[in-house]
């Protein structure tokens, strides 16, 4: 069912959004994408991938505001149609057992994005990958993979990188949008990402919010959230995407 998205005059747009389900080894997974009928029939790619809490309504305002900007929007999903954690041990399962099973994070990466390339409108051959938290983790999985992605944007993500994983195989620009105070991933974790991808020779930039803590592009997160580094992230977003998929 398409779904009329109200937007502001100046945006001239005209947005349908639908959620798309699909399947990866017969298990059914349900997407959500957005498109602007007013920015013509083919537009670049923005691929979303969710935090720990499953691809819920922040996602799909994120693939709606991407929409009205005119990019091709499709938020995936990780977890599995109807699996949206409700509690912190219910979302600590679902990402522990990804973080455990990397070939099957990276085929469900894979799969959505196959799925999104395949949409109606949209320009399969450019396309920029952006996560929150868990899925800024997902994103970076997707550079180490070597997706053939313009770009990975990771927004309060996590950096650890598994045994036996490198940047060597990244095709893209890397985008990392992150508070200083963000105990989940701190500024020594930070570090250590920006030698890795140095090591690799990747093309990376790193903005990094003064005091700001973990999730603060959550507006649900009133104890984290930061207007402010919220609005500048979202630019510098803007500005990357107005870059790499020109």
């Amino acid at each position: 069912m398409l779904v009329a998205v109200g937007l502001s005059p100046q945006a001239k747009a005209n947005i349908v959004a639908e959620p798309v389900v699909y399947s990866i080894d017969g298990q059914p997974f349900e997407g959500y994408f957005a498109f602007n009928q007013n920015f013509g029939d083919t537009q670049p790619l923005v691929l979303l991938i969710h935090d720990r809490d499953g691809l819920d309504d922040y996602e799909k305002r994120r693939t709606q505001m991407l929409a009205e900007q005119g990019y091709a929007a499709f938020a995936i999903d990780l977890f599995g149609q109807g699996v949206r954690p409700t509690s912190v041990d219910e979302a600590r399962a679902q990402t522990s057992a990804l973080y455990g099973d990397r070939a099957t994070m990276r085929a469900r990466l894979m799969a959505g994005l196959a799925q999104a390339q395949a949409q109606t409108g949209v320009d399969g051959s450019q396309v920029v990958a952006i996560g929150y938290c868990f899925g800024g983790a997902a994103v970076l999985e997707m550079a180490r993979a070597g997706m053939d992605v313009d770009g990975f944007v990771a927004f309060h993500g996590s950096f650890d990188t598994p045994e036996g994983q490198d940047y060597s195989q990244t095709q893209g620009r890397v985008l990392i949008l992150h508070g200083s105070a963000d105990s989940a991933a701190p500024m020594a974790d930070v570090a250590q990402l920006a030698t890795e991808l140095d090591t690799a020779e990747v093309d990376f930039e790193m903005e990094i919010y003064g005091g700001v803590d973990h999730a603060f592009t959550i507006w649900s997160d009133a104890n984290r959230y930061d207007g402010m580094a919220d609005r500048r992230s979202w630019q510098t977003l803007m500005t990357f995407l107005g870059e790499v998929l020109s």
